[in-house]
């Protein structure tokens, strides 16, 4: 039974009281009139900024929805301007819509006309790009981990709510009825007390070392590293792509792994599945207590304390080291990852509903819920709040691997309990380079 069930695939959303709700495409063809948008007529408009393989997925869901227009894209490098203006042009092919190219976000988010911006560049940039949008008051789509420091988030939180603009995490798998039927398993008791998560993620970063390679001749490596520390480029960080003919990137940006410029599997994947295990315990609004770092007397794995005793460490639950998440109760237990559930009991399946293909970020309808947001006027399934705090979890694990010693959090004040050496960490609160002022 538990390998039959393994194998359903359960995409398609449904709404699910407390675990979350969000809506169909469809649903957004009734609404005609926008909250969010700066026009009268109703017609929300899009900027893109960072224009690599995860804007394009991106793109792809928000320009097919119904009153829904990208106009505008910004890339430091010339050739995926040049991909951007081409995929939006022959979308709107025959019509007389008019899209829009910048190398510098700052143009891009002075256009009065732009109601939104979708936020895809590398980690380092998320807090400058996104404090800068919400100044010129534009809503906000911003990929996950939200932020490179826990002080960034901070300070994110309150350029949010100050301007009064809508802010939207890329944590898609708050959206999948997957993942959101476990949460309301877990939340109703139906698996009792939880005694204990595991969240597979992987590895922290480590050191920069890949080897210098020639610039390309239209990428500006300054303006990309812009408020980062000087690191030589290499060609795994921006992967190559060719237009002529059309070969798209093979691999992820390698910046991720290097803690340089991002934060490892601790964040690339923490940002979803402690996501989940924070929202299935009921950390939103909170977090761990003390965080102990893997290799530390003893520990095989980074864990997580709550103060309430539950436990959650970075550790497989299968064989095959599935990223996700398994909840172990007193009277059950459910494991969940990407189109994958497997249970303890058949009563704490979700219903089978159809498939549907196509990349995980368009066949699961969170970008129609951050539009239904900005249509309403309301936050999103995931506001900046919850994605800050998913985003300290993360953090805090690399803060915990960088002093090679457990730390200790509190959670309400968002501090270092008596702990001057992990308030001075740079995952906390860091420097930047010269003419790159946050907040």
């Amino acid at each position: 039974m538990s390998n039959q069930i393994s194998r359903r695939k359960f995409i398609k959303t449904a709404a699910f009281g407390a675990a979350g709700v969000v809506v169909l495409p469809q649903f957004l063809a009734s609404c005609k009139q926008s909250k969010g948008s700066s026009a009268d007529d109703g017609i929300i408009r899009l900027g893109f900024i960072g224009l690599g393989q995860q804007a394009m997925y991106l793109m792809s869901g928000f320009i097919g929805m119904q009153d829904v227009l990208v106009v505008a894209g910004c890339d430091v490098y010339g050739i995926k301007r040049e991909r951007f203006m081409k995929r939006a042009m022959n979308h709107y092919a025959g019509t007389d819509q008019k899209v829009d190219v910048y190398e510098d976000y700052k143009e891009l988010i002075a256009r009065e006309d732009i109601d939104a911006v979708i936020i895809a560049t590398p980690d380092h940039w998320h807090a400058h790009i996104a404090i800068d949008a919400c100044k010129a008051k534009k809503n906000v789509y911003l990929e996950k981990p939200l932020t490179f420091t826990i002080h960034e988030g901070q300070l994110l939180v309150k350029a949010v709510r100050e301007n009064g603009v809508i802010l939207g995490v890329g944590s898609q798998q708050r959206s999948d009825a997957n993942f959101q039927h476990a949460v309301k398993m877990v939340q109703e008791g139906k698996l009792g007390t939880i005694e204990k998560v595991n969240a597979y993620v992987g590895a922290p970063p480590t050191p920069y070392d890949l080897p210098e390679e020639p610039l390309p001749a239209d990428l500006n490596w300054p303006l990309w590293l812009g408020p980062s520390e000087y690191v030589h480029y290499n060609s795994q960080l921006n992967p190559p792509i060719s237009l002529d003919p059309e070969q798209n990137e093979q691999f992820w940006g390698a910046w991720r792994w290097y803690k340089e410029l991002g934060g490892g599997f601790t964040t690339d994947w923490g940002a979803h599945m402690f996501d989940i295990a924070q929202w299935g315990l009921g950390m939103d609004e909170s977090g761990p207590v003390e965080i102990i770092p893997a290799g530390y007397k003893g520990t095989q794995f980074l864990t997580y304390k709550y103060a309430n005793g539950t436990i959650m460490t970075e550790e497989p639950f299968n064989e095959q080291n599935t990223k996700g998440v398994k909840f172990w109760g007193d009277k059950g237990w459910i494991e969940v990852s990407r189109g994958h559930y497997v249970a303890s009991d058949e009563s704490l399946y979700p219903p089978a509903v159809e498939a549907t293909e196509g990349a995980y970020e368009t066949k699961i309808p969170h970008l129609a819920n951050f539009i239904e947001a900005l249509r309403n006027g309301t936050d999103p399934v995931v506001p900046v709040e919850i994605g800050h705090r998913s985003c300290t979890v993360c953090t805090l694990g690399n803060i915990a691997y960088d002093l090679g010693r457990p730390i200790k959090w509190d959670p309400a004040a968002e501090k270092f309990v008596d702990d001057p050496e992990a308030e001075a960490n740079r995952l906390f609160n860091k420097s930047y380079a010269d003419g790159y002022p946050l907040g």
